[in-house]
């Protein structure tokens, strides 16, 4: 099992690192790439096209402005693909958000939030848990403190509400 995380620039780094660090948390094996749609087409479509056969299973591609490198190398693969709209720009990565996202039917690509990189990586491995047994009971565990988390959040906010008079009754 391997994710590759793919960004158009290394100025993208502050953002993916999100999706590296949770791919660590969860024990995920990945490679980090840079690579451009635009200033280097030629060896985004080789690894697209040779991804699958390196044992990757799915692909993480963020990019910003134009953001055509989720797409393309969607083009060039059959793995799934998650692209992330990174923010900055004229428009704030609006720009990137509708380049990933708005694909022509037949090249899927899965989009999250500009910037959201540590929801690319989550989305990775609940794809890749689809197959790893041992990659559902760690998100499984995840997903069980996080709502642990909210509860307690919850109760401390009630607490607060009551000792401040404010409770509903």
């Amino acid at each position: 099992m391997k994710v590759a995380v793919l960004m158009g620039s290394d100025s993208d780094w502050d953002v993916m690192k999100e999706a590296v660090m949770t791919l660590k948390e969860f024990d995920v094996p990945f490679e980090l790439h840079v690579i451009s749609a635009h200033r280097t087409p030629r060896r985004a479509a080789e690894f697209a096209s040779e991804a699958k056969g390196k044992g990757i299973e799915v692909i993480i591609a963020g990019a910003g402005r134009a953001a055509h490198l989720a797409g393309f190398i969607a083009a060039h693969t059959t793995l799934p693909v998650i692209g992330v709209p990174i923010g900055g720009g004229a428009l704030g990565g609006v720009d990137a958000l509708y380049s990933t996202v708005q694909m022509p039917p037949g090249v899927p690509v899965a989009t999250v939030s500009i910037d959201g990189a540590r929801n690319a990586a989550l989305l990775a491995v609940e794809i890749l848990a689809l197959k790893y047994e041992e990659l559902s009971r760690k998100l499984k565990l995840y997903k069980d403190e996080m709502a642990r988390k909210v509860a307690q959040k919850s109760e401390r906010i009630r607490s607060k509400l009551s000792e401040e008079g404010l409770s509903g009754g």
